[in-house]
């Protein structure tokens, strides 16, 4: 009997037909639980909706509001095939380094002179291209400067469509990453770059050619607008050729930029303002 009486009164709790209760409550005390929540949720979503619309409000579409950046922006080389910052080859193994000179090819591309002529504008060196918004009327698109492939000269690849691998004689090409707003000089002088071997292996470099002439990134190609603002926007190159670097041996090389109004790069992270790299060509089968 006495289970009896439980069963029975679960199915009260559940379903009353004296008193019409679902789960202990009417059907009005449901609606008006129902109500309370459906208008709080949408109380709740009209709030987030409204945040969000007065964020987005103060946002631009072409340039960030905040800027949370390092003042020293870092460098990168190609040709890099991995993760590891190590271009090791054998000049008599012809697959060993094509890897490279292909890899530079499709990096150097959109550098062509056709390409560039198409999409940039020829503009006056050694001074910046400011293209300031007047006001709220934002300047956009905003152009960009030509790089031409053709000022890396001997790394360039079109005379020489192996970039020197094939004698020993190879080039690194060297980037600054994007900034946006950046001015790296003060003064008129323009940023470049300087490669050296690490202490230890200071007598195995040998000779270096720049290109272009001195390793500058040249003023014009500053400031940068932003992706979305400066579509066509080509990033500067310096080219690195080694010319007598001692074969069979590892040589571990370091290059940095030097300006006047970019700060040094900490310690603690290796691609601020720098790049390390080890560079390894092998004579011997």
């Amino acid at each position: 009997m006495a289970k009896d009486g439980e069963k029975t009164g679960w199915k009260e709790y559940i379903w009353n037909p004296r008193t019409r209760e679902f789960l202990g409550r009417t059907a009005s005390s449901w609606g008006l639980i129902l109500l309370f929540y459906l208008v709080f949720y949408i109380f709740l979503a009209g709030l987030f909706t409204l945040t969000m619309y007065v964020m987005l409000q103060t946002l631009d579409d072409h340039k960030p509001t905040w800027q949370d950046r390092l003042s020293t922006p870092g460098m990168v080389i190609r040709p890099k095939t991995d993760d590891s910052y190590e271009i090791v080859y054998n000049i008599e193994n012809t697959e060993s380094w094509d890897m490279y000179a292909q890899a530079l090819d499709k990096f150097l591309a959109p550098y062509n002179n056709s390409v560039q002529a198409e999409k940039n504008n020829d503009c006056v060196p050694d001074q910046y291209f400011l293209q300031e918004d007047s006001g709220d009327v934002k300047n956009n698109p905003k152009r960009s400067c030509q790089f031409n492939r053709t000022m890396l000269e001997l790394c360039s690849g079109i005379n020489d469509r192996y970039y020197g691998y094939q004698d020993g004689k190879p080039c690194i090409i060297i980037k600054l990453n994007r900034v946006i707003g950046m001015l790296p000089s003060k003064d008129g002088h323009a940023p470049f770059v300087t490669c050296g071997a690490k202490k230890e292996d200071s007598d195995k470099i040998g000779e270096l050619l720049y290109f272009p002439p001195n390793g500058t990134f040249n003023l014009m190609y500053y400031p940068y607008y932003g992706k979305k603002a400066q579509v066509n926007y080509s990033q500067p190159l310096v080219a690195v050729k080694f010319l007598n670097i001692t074969a069979n041996q590892d040589v571990n090389i370091e290059c940095r930029i030097n300006a006047n109004n970019i700060p040094i790069g900490s310690d603690r992270d290796k691609f601020s303002g720098r790049v390390s790299f080890k560079l390894r060509i092998n004579t011997i089968n």
